[in-house]
């Protein structure tokens, strides 16, 4: 049940994010510095555009896994006494407008969601099965395909998002019988 927590990126994403950081930053840049002539902005302008490319794309990724990482593989919810952890998931739940990083834990009694130490609104959230309403898809921000919404009896909704949504999403019905 242990897992390490790494941003790994395929050869296709680390292309695209360098094509579109180089140009977009290029761009903000080409708009904001106007003391050069116009070839000299535009080289300078991706010259700066590929050095924040070869920051982000390579460098980030690593800081990441070196400041969050070992947050995260710690993450250790506080359990009744004869609960067991049976599933752990990567996620985010929106509390207000941040979105809070940690991990769902999927127990024999109930889904916790216990946060790592980066985070502004730390802490634990529990919610019992015997209490869930329902669990739909979401989209977060209106576009991207990767949210889970859980409803309580009492009208209390948490959005989470996660990787692998329509996965997650069975496992959490499973746990529910739904």
């Amino acid at each position: 049940m242990e897992k390490k927590f790494e941003v790994k990126l395929n050869w296709k994403q680390i292309t695209l994010l360098s094509v579109s950081v180089t140009f977009g930053y290029g761009f903000i840049l080409y708009l904001l510095d106007n003391e050069l002539t116009l070839k000299n902005l535009v080289a300078q302008s991706l010259i700066y555009g590929v050095a924040m490319t070869l920051f982000f794309v390579f460098l980030f990724p690593k800081l990441m896994n070196k400041l969050v990482g070992k947050r995260i593989d710690t993450i250790k919810p506080s359990l009744l006494a004869d609960e067991v952890p049976e599933r752990e998931i990567f996620a985010n739940l929106f509390r207000g407008l941040e979105g809070v990083g940690g991990k769902i834990f999927l127990t024999n009694a109930r889904l916790i969601f216990k946060s790592h130490s980066l985070n502004i609104q730390k802490g634990q959230t529990n919610i019992a099965y015997q209490d869930i309403s329902s669990v739909t898809k979401r989209k977060t921000m209106k576009l991207i395909d990767n949210g889970i919404k859980v409803t309580s009896k009492e009208g209390k909704v948490y959005c989470f998002v996660v990787n692998n949504r329509d996965v997650e999403l069975q496992n959490i019905l499973d746990k529910l019988n739904l």
